[in-house]
């Protein structure tokens, strides 16, 4: 955890610094939130910048209000944002806001004070929320939770240029250019496209790296080829739709000729798998945000200048891109409560998400769909316009989604935690079995879910 003290004095200090160097938008003041303390723990950034973006950001607020903020940036190696959370909710007290990842909120909304009232405005000013977003921060039709920019990343296709050229036959950037329209190919960028590709990368001695174990890498793609095919295993209601279901039979079918041309030890990728294997150059897709690409752009420069960005493949059912949220809650036993909204309505402004966004150079996803026009997606290279695409836009068509929705989120999270897709997979591929015995034995597996 990295600490630091943003004072009066600090905060004026360091605001007249900014100020002397930037030229800053118009101050964003929603109430008269005027002395006090707060404390605020917040995602370590993988991106370093990314802290020193959101450090300036609340020192500002900070300076505005007159208010002592305690900053902490608290790293997720080790779980050990994880169990700063397990901790404060045990002991009611700690942080007055905390960096809450993708299931926490649902976990912990008991002790999430409500932040309807902040949202509402969000909303009224930005537009609607993204789905995945609002099925993972609502309970009982309240927002408990405000959808962040910091660290909420999208796992679309990150692919080869020149690999895709010569040896699919495709142009990436002319399918996705880096404008607010589709190339005519992009009609077909659908799972049976990325099967023929596959094939032919794999031939080539380019294969794609996509991981099938229970890290998040897998659950999420997968999840989203599950989604594309409408192939839910649970619906909203909570009723077990595994067995019987000629959706769930049909995607099982086609990832067993999917991972005809996946390397095997994908089944044991852990989350750096992937981006290993494309920065070596020895892939020719993997599924992930431009972290991969970032590294890539230090480490193998060569490599980085043939990535392009681009959502992942559309189903027969619908088209859904993997999305993993980060949110900022507000634990109802802080005794700043005020506070704490107007600094997360602070900075969830424009004006706010756009430095967050250029900070992580385009890694940082807004929750809202309004907030895509940004121009770092445009600008940042090589090649110029690479993750234009990689934000889900409205020109895409495309929908956010997070793995096992629409389930009831605690069936869902369990679901989640246990790559319970991605060992169909497995079960099929590598042990041989049946699609009968697997899909009985998934059924068995969320059944035990639903009566924990």
């Amino acid at each position: 955890m990295e600490g630091s003290r943003i004072t009066r004095r600090g905060a004026l200090l360091g605001g007249a610094a900014l100020a002397a160097g930037t030229t800053l938008a118009a101050p964003y003041v929603h109430g008269q939130t005027t002395g006090g303390r707060l404390a605020v723990g917040l995602w370590d950034h993988w991106v370093p910048a990314g802290n020193d973006a959101m450090r300036a950001i609340v020192n500002e607020w900070a300076q505005r209000n007159r208010v002592d903020v305690q900053l902490d940036f608290i790293t997720s190696v080790g779980n050990k944002l994880l169990l700063t959370i397990a901790a404060e909710a045990q002991a009611r007290r700690g942080h007055d806001i905390l960096a809450f990842s993708t299931w926490l909120i649902q976990d912990h909304h008991r002790l999430l004070e409500p932040v309807d009232d902040v949202m509402g405005r969000l909303s009224q000013k930005y537009g609607k929320v993204n789905p995945a977003s609002e099925y993972l921060g609502k309970v009982n039709g309240r927002w408990h939770g405000v959808p962040a920019t910091s660290g909420s990343q999208y796992k679309g296709s990150e692919a080869r240029i020149d690999l895709f050229k010569q040896h699919v036959g495709l142009d990436v950037q002319a399918m996705y250019p880096a404008e607010t329209r589709l190339g005519p190919e992009a009609e077909n960028w659908n799972w049976d496209t990325f099967l023929t590709a596959a094939d032919k990368c794999n031939k080539a001695g380019y294969p794609f790296a996509l991981p099938a174990g229970t890290f998040s890498d897998a659950t999420d793609w997968i999840g989203a080829l599950f989604a594309c095919y409408g192939a839910h295993l649970v619906d909203e209601r909570g009723n077990v739709t595994v067995r019987n279901n000629d959706k769930v039979r049909q995607v099982m079918e086609y990832a067993v000729r999917l991972f005809e041309h996946i390397p095997s030890e994908m089944f044991a990728a852990d989350d750096a798998t992937n981006n290993r294997a494309l920065i070596s150059g020895r892939s020719a897709l993997i599924f992930n945000p431009p972290s991969a690409w970032a590294v890539a752009k230090r480490d193998a420069p060569q490599v980085a200048e043939q990535i392009w960005h681009f959502p992942s493949p559309k189903g027969p059912v619908a088209h859904y891109v993997p999305h993993l949220p980060f949110f900022w809650g507000i634990w109802n036993f802080s005794r700043a409560k005020s506070a704490a909204k107007d600094l997360l309505e602070y900075m969830s402004q424009r004006e706010q998400v756009a430095r967050m966004v250029d900070a992580s150079v385009g890694y940082d996803i807004p929750p809202f769909e309004s907030l895509t026009d940004l121009d770092t997606w445009a600008t940042v290279e090589p090649p110029k316009g690479t993750v234009f695409n990689y934000p889900v836009k409205p020109h895409h068509n495309a929908t956010p989604g997070i793995a096992y929705a629409p389930a009831p989120p605690e069936i869902a999270a369990q679901m989640y935690a246990q790559g319970i897709q991605a060992k169909m997979i497995a079960r099929m591929v590598q042990n041989r079995e049946p699609l009968e015995r697997t899909l009985a034995w998934a059924e068995r597996e969320i059944e035990g879910f639903r009566r924990g």
